[in-house]
């Protein structure tokens, strides 16, 4: 059964699942700088939203400095054959390589993501656990910086509705349900 949190009207849930079937407004992709696609989350979201997906952000690199996303940033487009009608594009941080500032970086994937949500006036966002894959983020970790992130968001802002963070995995369910519980001070 999913655990929900409330942060003041929103509602904050953790499921195990593939993020690719979410029915929200938006799901969060767990993108590389070069937005084209590639393993994981990023190969899987690619795939399911079939090839207007690849066009849709050859257009959004022309805007970007350099044709790439920086760490920590997000950018928007639509989800096509995805039930979720966009996809936010967030480059996570290489665990490893960024070091003390990597907290920082994967906290500003979400409050970036949750600022494109209101912008463009979506309700609900589905995030997977950025960074965890082969960018080696520590899912114990990973867990309570996102989750801070997505609850102080949430507090100062009051939107969007729902935030659902999609695990794929027991392993990285348990570690987000660990997390929550002392983020969330144990009360769903």
């Amino acid at each position: 059964m999913p655990r929900a949190f409330s942060v003041g009207l929103c509602k904050v849930s953790l499921v195990e699942g593939d993020i690719t079937t979410e029915d929200v407004d938006a799901i969060a992709n767990a993108a590389n700088a070069g937005l084209l696609g590639g393993g994981g989350v990023d190969g899987a979201i690619h795939r399911a939203a079939g090839p207007e997906l690849v066009a849709a952000c050859r257009e959004v690199k022309k805007t970007l400095p350099g044709g790439l996303l920086r760490t920590g940033g997000a950018v928007i487009t639509p989800g096509f054959r995805l039930r979720a009608r966009s996809v936010i594009h967030c480059v996570g941080p290489v665990y490893e390589r960024e070091g003390a500032r990597a907290p920082g970086l994967l906290a500003s994937c979400h409050t970036e993501a949750l600022r494109l949500c209101r912008e463009h006036g979506l309700s609900s966002v589905a995030f997977p656990a950025i960074s965890t894959g082969v960018y080696g983020y520590p899912l114990d970790e990973a867990a309570r910086v996102s989750l801070t992130a997505v609850r102080d968001d949430l507090r100062a802002h009051g939107t969007p509705a729902l935030v659902r963070m999609v695990l794929f995995g027991a392993s990285a369910l348990s570690a987000f349900e660990r997390a929550a519980d002392d983020v969330f001070g144990g009360t769903p």
